[in-house]
């Protein structure tokens, strides 16, 4: 049998928030199974992927990493893991260095396949003219329908603000999105287990977690009895005694008035609300499936800012969905501009194989997305600054980062602003209030004051 102690692994998180919570878990089994974490990928004997297939850009990036995972240590053997895995299994079995393609499917058995493959090894310490296996074991299959993957991302390397996944997977069915078929049905971790993995964390000493899954507005209708997730919300705060809890997305759909009243009236929930909207145009929404209009969309945000003036509001914004004209597009432009946004996540289209925007006629030149996507940026360039600006004079609750920038402490802000703090350095995970001295670039700088 091998010596774990002499099998070094490198793990590299590409993609959601969902899929960086996995990651923690796969870190988490793979130490527990007594590889030793290293890193740099020169350094390791396995590198672990664990990828996304949202667009074809991070299929690439993905690629990218592989050969240059190979050139730079061709005795390391890759495992490439997650949503890429699930959907181009053979595609990715042909590159140069991969032993192991596993989907989600049995992403959660990856540190037992690691183990029982490496296992069978009596020497793991490579040796002069030694050579990566040719063999690559592919392990994909059918989605689960139950919650097989639950991590408790508990180690060092979760920083100031672990995220813990309690939903995964999609019912819906957007045209462009190849979500739903490499993660399977909605589905929903045990109340009890979230909030038992909550109270786990607050013990360990942090005091920001966030919330995560694919679709979180859809978390409890699988389980029976049903639960919504206001109800998981108001478990959480009531049965444990984490300080701030943060929703990483929801769509429109569900932000319901008890969601907003909510986060609202409870200073423990942080006033930020990701909530992808894709096109300002009606005519491209009913074209992506999406299940609401412009004018429900600016409803809701519009209740969202007249309840929390200060309140982070954010969202995805697609350019160059294939049909999308000028006409399109100045829509989108100006209902932007409408709406009290302080950040945009802009992605260029991208066609994903098996979508039914995939096989659409009118696709739209990519040199015309660039150009899309950059309006957007421009736009929301300016609007970003005028939020920033706005916050000059008030107080704002922070939790201090890891990072520093120009020798100040960064915090991040209940409503998701970066803030550096000026003078003394209270150190890391810190929940803070901090007076907003001044704005530069897309900083706020601010002193702190008294603990929350």
């Amino acid at each position: 049998m091998a010596s774990w102690a002499m099998v070094r692994f490198q793990l590299h998180n590409f993609g959601c928030r969902t899929n960086q919570a996995e990651g923690s878990a796969l870190r988490q089994q793979l130490l527990a199974a007594g590889l030793a974490e290293v890193p740099r990928f020169e350094l390791s004997q396995v590198a672990v992927l664990n990828t996304c297939t949202v667009t074809a850009t991070a299929d690439a990036e993905v690629r990218q990493v592989i050969r240059r995972i190979h050139r730079a240590n061709p005795l390391c053997r890759i495992l490439v893991t997650g949503c890429y895995s699930q959907r181009a299994a053979p595609e990715i079995a042909t590159l140069p260095g991969v032993a192991w393609v596993v989907g989600n499917s049995h992403k959660h058995k990856v540190a037992e396949l690691v183990k029982e493959q490496l296992g069978l090894a009596a020497d793991l310490t490579p040796q002069a003219g030694d050579v990566a296996s040719a063999r690559v074991d592919v392990l994909v299959g059918e989605l689960a329908a139950g919650f097989e993957f639950s991590p408790v991302p508990l180690c060092g390397n979760d920083r100031t603000r672990p995220t813990l996944k309690v939903q995964d997977g999609c019912n819906a069915r957007c045209s462009f999105c190849i979500v739903p078929q490499v993660r399977g049905p909605s589905r929903s971790l045990a109340a009890d287990k979230a909030v038992a993995q909550i109270g786990e964390l607050a013990a360990k000493g942090y005091q920001e977690v966030v919330l995560s899954g694919i679709n979180l507005g859809s978390y409890g209708q699988d389980l029976r009895p049903r639960l919504a997730l206001p109800a998981l919300l108001e478990r959480i705060l009531a049965e444990t005694s984490i300080v701030r809890l943060r929703i990483s997305s929801l769509e429109v759909t569900d932000l319901s008035a008890e969601i907003l009243g909510l986060v609202a009236r409870e200073p423990r929930l942080a006033q930020h609300f990701h909530v992808p909207l894709q096109s300002g145009s009606d005519r491209i929404l009913r074209m992506m499936r999406r299940p609401y209009s412009a004018a429900q969309y600016a409803e809701r945000l519009f209740r969202i800012h007249e309840l929390m003036p200060h309140c982070g509001l954010g969202a995805d914004v697609m350019a160059g969905f294939p049909g999308e004209t000028e006409e399109d597009h100045a829509a989108s432009l100006l209902f932007i501009e409408s709406l009290p946004f302080t950040y945009l996540h802009i992605f260029p289209y991208s066609a994903r194989p098996g979508t039914p925007a995939a096989t659409e006629p009118a696709q739209v030149n990519g040199r015309v997305i660039r150009e899309r996507c950059q309006q957007l940026r421009s736009l929301m360039k300016a609007k970003r600054q005028v939020f920033l600006a706005a916050q000059v004079g008030g107080r704002l609750s922070v939790l201090t980062l890891d990072d520093t920038e120009d020798g100040a402490r960064l915090a991040l802000s209940s409503n998701y602003l970066k803030v550096a703090l000026l003078g003394h350095d209270p150190g890391a995970n810190r929940l803070l209030n901090a007076r907003i001295e001044r704005v530069a670039g897309d900083l706020v700088w601010g002193t702190p004051e008294e603990p929350m």
